[in-house]
């Protein structure tokens, strides 16, 4: 593009611009960032498209390809420092660019975005069913229609909202004082308009893995030429007396959130039973609103298996530091009440009085309509390298039992499976399906964020560098053989956005 043809602005002098880092510039009102390469020099959009992180405070760091990606601070989207593509989610969309010039040793920057050329249209006969509506749904439904996929998608699932961040309900959601408060929308409803998005809001009951055959609860069936399952998985339910009690609930879904919050108040007392990170996460958002809250748990100490006895135990802390009450190595013997939740027994047959009970105690795939399939012990369903089931069949998320160095692993985080599902989505296009990268979450309580980067296996030490009760540090996971296996970080975003991209060369 020429000078002629675009209203540029004049940044900044080409001298005063660091190489290998990303640096913030503005125009007018209009937030970038600026990375230079030797002479060559990229202009990106300054926040991030998944949630308008500012990309300044981000990293830029050589992967073992050789690449430079861009990396998100927030949610460890990763960009290409060169085009502005995506790399790897949270994110579903590019990093926009803006074309540069370098003129008498100045930086000028265009104030309209580059267009990015389509791709050629391709399989404009073919269908893709994908079963589920959620991260993974989404993300396969992005990357085909990105790469140039023309045929029919559809998007079956029960749920009658919008596809939505379900990792937002425990954070965020619950903590909304609005009861018809509702996790936002992954895509606009005018998204699936325009991109040919056809949601079937129905539940499916049997997948044929070998005829690709999907019947529906409705009675309806159809056999498509591609199949990804994406159905996650189901809060765990306690089978004990009282269990099916009004007031008595899992937290797994938008009409889940919706029915807790109508009931809560400053004078509601609430009992989560499970110190998980969807439990622990709830009582945070709980005690945000003013409810009396009393975590039960089979453990000692919240995440002590995942992150260690320090960090577990400035965890626990940082909730009674806020009102949480804890009773730990306990377990819950009965629910009480007549049509209504009024108590829990535990089994020493001492009693809690609750207004409301909330069931954390983990996940099982969602797999019903496989009911002659052999499953993994993991409870998921194997896949290969490209999350291949069968031909022609993908799965990926809650349910993709994936194999790494020898062990099969079932990841239940968001970013992974919307890996999994780029991955799954570009298979079937026949294109290079790329490789899944280390698991990465994290978790939010009160104003606390700790990130996890690592495969969940044993480790036998920890060594921490810095403050765990300011939440400021590293700690590196270590097994018997002195391997660092995972990696937690608090208040180090940098340092986690580029161990996201390199800690798979270590």
């Amino acid at each position: 593009m020429s000078a002629e043809l675009l209203d540029w602005t004049d940044v900044l002098p080409l001298n005063d611009l660091e190489e290998g880092v990303i640096t913030p510039v503005t125009i007018g009102e209009k937030a970038l960032v600026l990375y230079r390469s030797g002479d060559e020099v990229r202009a990106f959009d300054g926040k991030c498209p998944h949630k308008g992180a500012p990309m300044e405070q981000g990293v830029a760091c050589k992967s073992r390809h050789g690449d430079v990606q861009l990396v998100c601070p927030w949610h460890k989207a990763s960009f290409s420092a060169e085009s502005g593509r995506l790399i790897e989610p949270p994110a579903l969309d590019l990093l926009a660019r803006y074309p540069v010039e370098v003129h008498d040793g100045r930086i000028l920057v265009g104030k309209v975005a580059m267009r990015r050329d389509a791709p050629a249209p391709m399989r404009e006969h073919e269908v893709v069913a994908i079963i589920g509506a959620g991260a993974a749904a989404i993300a396969a439904a992005v990357t085909l229609r990105d790469e140039g996929y023309a045929g029919r998608i559809l998007l079956i699932g029960p749920e009658e909202d919008l596809p939505y961040d379900r990792t937002a309900l425990s954070k965020m959601t619950l903590a909304n004082p609005d009861p018809e408060a509702s996790p936002p929308p992954l895509r606009p409803e005018s998204w699936y308009i325009e991109q040919r998005i056809e949601r079937v809001m129905d539940r499916v009951v049997k997948l044929d893995t070998e005829t690709r055959k999907i019947t529906l609860e409705e009675g309806v069936s159809l056999t498509p030429d591609h199949v990804l399952l994406a159905s996650g998985s189901r809060a765990k339910e306690l089978e004990i007396p009282g269990s099916a009690l009004a007031g008595v609930h899992t937290l797994r879904s938008a009409h889940d959130v919706r029915e807790i919050a109508s009931k809560v108040g400053e004078n509601t007392t609430v009992v989560v039973i499970g110190s998980g990170f969807i439990g622990m996460e709830a009582a945070a958002a709980l005690r945000k609103r003013g409810a009396g809250v009393t975590v039960l748990s089979n453990s000692a100490l919240p995440f002590q298996k995942q992150l260690g006895r320090e960090i577990a135990t400035e965890m626990r802390n940082l909730h009674e530091s806020k009102g949480v009450a804890f009773i730990s190595s306990c377990s819950v013997k009965a629910i009480n009440g007549e049509t209504q939740v009024e108590s829990v027994t535990l089994e020493d047959d001492s009693q809690i009085t609750a207004d409301l009970v909330i069931i954390g105690v983990g996940a099982v795939p969602a797999l019903d309509y496989l009911p002659s399939h052999a499953l993994s012990e993991n409870g998921g369903i194997e896949v290969d390298q490209a999350m291949r089931v069968a031909p022609h069949i993908y799965a990926a998320g809650d349910i993709a039992s994936v194999t790494h160095e020898g062990r099969q692993y079932r990841i239940e985080h968001w970013r992974t499976a919307q890996s999994q599902a780029r991955i799954a989505a570009r298979t079937m296009l026949g294109l290079p399906g790329g490789a899944l990268t280390t698991p990465w979450f994290w978790t939010q309580q009160y104003d606390r964020k700790i990130e996890y980067l690592g495969w969940p296996r044993g480790f036998e030490r920890v060594e921490i560098d810095g403050d765990v009760d300011r939440f400021d540090f590293t700690a590196r996971y270590i097994d018997e053989e002195g391997k660092i296996v995972g990696l937690a970080t608090a208040g180090r975003p940098k340092e986690m956005g580029e161990a996201a991209v390199t800690f798979d060369d270590a």
